[in-house]
């Protein structure tokens, strides 16, 4: 299993940032993509902050700090609050908790827990004959040893988790919505049945009074935040909207005869209530297919066990997994979520890990193997040694980096964000100015069709489709990309690798098994077989390489004894060079050898990969070891082919099994004996033109290529540095993955293309009805319940759009 970083590789579009850490801070009373946009600029103008990306999605602003390390950080992060709050919105926090038995104690606990970095409220309550002591903090800024240290382990409760945030907005939506839709039934019965009687106008004030100040309290409430701190946002041409209708026919009740002298005497109670039940009620609906767009990270996240059998001394004991220690032994039982990263050290099973990995056959474990947090024991019993913990494990590692990427912006949604920053201040201003159109030049009653059109105006327009059209779909594609066993790291990459047109492959443990093995040797006069492959052991007994493993098996199916070299340099891509009893050695290409001054005596008809040996300066052999081609890769070939791309493969093998290998595939471009810095060059050649190029690749040697493609994959078995190089990783070595991958990256950028031109055809069309543009043609006028309900629904289609990528399945895509 690979290890993760959730660096970002191409820095947002930019370089990497030195020294930087990335924070995710959870926002609360955002309402539109005009609120998710205020925040990110306010952030973006903290000193110490490099990039500020607010998602209305997810909730999340992702901020990248470039501040000095240490305390420095902590007091920047948690001064990130405070700029959040100043643009009129705020960070949840979460809480810890712990009872003492004195006020003395707990009011000693509660001073020291608000002298911590990062903790913004503490209290002491008493309870009984036992005191509650909380402490309300801010996640990234606090030290969550020093916490728990002050808390005590396994006492501290955090807050809900994003899950269960949302269904508490659900109900207190639902029952906002429920008092709405009861009371404004029959407002519109009575004002639309034809009913005329006395105290009717009274009767209709009653019933929408609480409709419009207790259901839809939160839209004045949030409209007057917004109008302190400077600006606007949906709430404000809600609150606008709803305020004029009911604010005009509370005045007409109050005063009839003013009204019926100027001959406009109508209420408007009807629109005020129902605008704000469908509202609420498309308010409701979207929040629950938000929701829905993050369950695969909260499926991720209940993963992990919160227990796990721990064996110190020879006793058995159940404790909380925070409470596990590095070292630890760990007992797993058959059918147990594992809770740790760990290598077996004793007993054997079969492990599922298609939770993690996507591959649904398990996995057989033994000793030495490693076995990660979340997935599941099968069969036996197995003792682990934990090696990773807590956020270290991969299983964190991965919700970091899917997180990391649902709350980054992809480029197309550019547009949207600038038509967000404005939206809301242009729609009261066509609203105000068709108002006035017809106060001025509108039929009679012209106060009457002046402030509906002004109503219906505010109503209909929909800045939230914009907003949601891009961030719902990256957050739905990178989770079922998660299901599946593909990690985006930010969401460029999800965009871009639906474009790209062509495919560079590296050959070894890619395309072929990464399982070499030693078929012929050629020697000096005077060497013997088991001479050559002893030095060869001596050199590679060092290296990770396949060929060295492939070598040293030779070497061990011989019975060939080795030492270990005194000294030893591996020049990535070239060779490995050592020291042993004062001997220099070498091992690597023919280029390598005679670089190092070694001059090779023998030219070999190359067939297979070749290794050179040089002892003291002098060449003893060559060992030809061959690589079979894996079973998937002729698969995964034709697949990329289906797709339109372009293929090569580039390697620092040599040219024989390279050219032997493209053949096998049908791939005519192809680069042997390629340096680390010559695939980077190469992939940069391929991108002359303007052509994008993706590299595929796991080794240390391909790192510089997967930096310089357009979007670089990796491959799960691979190294930490390819991975950390990469834009795309796939927890299972499949080839196949590759297609997959791109596969769903053109659905995602097909759906957001069709998110978007909905929500720009949905405002470009219908405000213009709502302001009456089409009255003197046609006579047609757009009653504000209809555009209440149109905007509504906007929304939700919207998200439910996006949400097509979740439930996709492989035959889909």
């Amino acid at each position: 299993m690979p290890e993760i970083s959730s660096d970002n590789r191409h820095g947002e579009q930019s370089a990497v940032i030195a020294d930087a850490a990335e924070v995710m801070l959870p926002i609360e009373g955002m309402t539109c993509a005009a609120c998710a946009m205020r925040i990110e600029r306010r952030l973006g103008k903290m000193d110490g902050v490099a990039s500020a990306v607010v998602n209305y999605a997810t909730e999340e602003a992702r901020v990248v700090l470039n501040a000095p390390a240490g305390e420095g950080r902590r007091l920047i992060e948690s001064g990130l609050s405070e700029a959040v709050s100043a643009a009129g919105y705020s960070v949840r926090l979460d809480r810890a908790e712990t009872y003492r038995d004195t006020e003395e104690e707990a009011e000693t606990l509660r001073a020291a827990l608000q002298a911590l970095p990062g903790v913004k409220e503490t209290r002491v309550t008493a309870e009984a004959s036992r005191f509650l002591v909380s402490a309300d903090y801010l996640n990234p800024a606090v030290n969550l040893g020093d916490l728990e240290r002050l808390i005590g382990h396994g006492e501290a409760s955090h807050s809900e988790n994003t899950q269960d945030r949302s269904q508490t907005r659900r109900r207190q939506l639902l029952r906002r919505l429920l008092v709405a839709a009861v009371l404004s039934a029959p407002v519109m019965v009575l004002s639309m049945g034809g009913f005329s009687f006395e105290g009717l106008n009274w009767l209709l004030l009653g019933l929408t009074t609480p409709v419009v100040l207790w259901s839809g309290a939160d839209f004045f409430r949030l409209a007057w935040r917004a109008l302190r701190h400077g600006t606007t946002d949906m709430n404000s041409l809600v609150a606008l909207g709803v305020g004029a209708a009911f604010g005009y026919s509370t005045a007409v009740v109050l005063a009839p005869g003013f009204f019926a002298a100027a001959g406009d005497s109508g209420v408007y109670f009807e629109a005020a209530a129902v605008i704000v039940t469908l509202i609420l009620f498309g308010r409701w609906l979207e929040e629950r297919a938000k929701g829905q767009t993050g369950e695969a990270v909260q499926a991720l996240i209940q993963l992990q066990p919160r227990l796990a059998t721990v064996i110190r001394a020879g006793v058995e004991m159940q404790v909380p997994v925070r409470e596990v220690r590095l070292g630890d032994l760990v007992l797993i039982r058959p059918g147990e979520q594992i809770p740790i990263d760990g290598q077996v050290r004793s007993g054997m099973s079969s492990v599922d890990e298609s939770m993690i990995t996507g591959e649904p056959v398990p996995v057989d474990k033994m000793d030495g193997d490693r076995v990660v947090a979340g997935t599941i024991n099968t069969t036996g019993a197995l003792q682990c040694v934990v090696v990773r913990m807590g956020q270290d494990t991969l299983l964190q590692q991965i919700v970091r980096m899917v997180r990391s990427a649902q709350g980054s912006k992809a480029a197309i949604q550019a547009l949207a964000d600038r038509i967000a920053a404005v939206f809301v201040p242009s729609v009261i201003l066509v609203a105000t100015v068709s108002a006035l159109i017809w106060w001025f030049f509108g039929p009679d009653p012209r106060l009457n069709h002046a402030l509906l059109r002004f109503v219906t105006v505010l109503i209909i327009a929909c800045p939230c489709a914009l907003g949601l059209a891009t961030p719902t779909a990256i957050v739905a594609a990178t989770g079922r990309g998660a299901r599946g066993g593909v990690l985006y790291r930010n969401a460029s990459a999800v965009e871009t690798a639906g474009a790209l047109d062509l495919m560079v492959m590296d050959k070894t443990g890619t395309l072929t098994e990464g399982r070499p093995e030693v078929a012929s040797l050629q020697i000096a006069a005077g060497e013997t077989e088991d001479s050559v492959l002893r030095v060869a052991a001596t050199l590679e007994s060092r290296s990770e390489h396949p060929l060295a493993k492939a070598i040293l098996a030779e070497a061990t199916r011989r019975e060939i004894i080795w030492r270990s070299p005194e000294e030893f340099e591996s020049l990535t891509g070239s060779g490995v060079r050592a020291f042993l009893a004062g001997e220099e050695l070498f091992a690597g290409n023919a280029g390598f050898l005679a670089e190092q001054g070694v001059t090779v005596d023998v030219e070999a008809a190359p067939v297979g990969t070749q290794v050179h040996v040089a002892r003291g300066g002098r060449w003893i052999g060559l060992i030809e070891l061959r690589d079979r081609i894996r079973p998937d890769a002729a698969e995964a070939v034709s697949a990329l082919r289906t797709l339109g791309l372009e293929l090569a493969v580039v390697s620092g093998d040599a040219a024989a099994p390279v050219r032997q290998a493209a053949e096998e595939l049908g791939i005519l471009e192809w680069e042997a004996g390629a340096k680390p810095e010559d695939k980077a060059a190469y992939v940069s050649r391929l991108q002359v033109g303007g052509r994008r190029v993706g590299m595929f690749g796991d080794g240390i040697n391909d790192a510089p290529a997967l930096a310089q493609a357009d979007v670089g994959f990796a491959v799960g078995g691979g190294t930490g540095i390819a991975i950390e190089a990469s834009d795309v990783t796939f927890l299972r070595d499949d080839p196949r993955m590759l297609a997959w991958s791109i596969r769903l990256s053109r659905k995602t950028m097909r759906i957001i293309r069709e998110n978007l031109f909905f929500a720009f055809v949905y405002n470009v069309t219908l405000i213009p009805l709502a302001a009456g543009a089409l009255y003197p043609a046609f006579g047609w006028l757009l009653n504000p319940m209809i555009a209440s309900a149109a905007m509504a629904l906007s929304s939700v289609s919207v998200i439910t759009n996006s949400l097509r990528l979740s439930r996709v399945n492989d035959s889909q895509l």
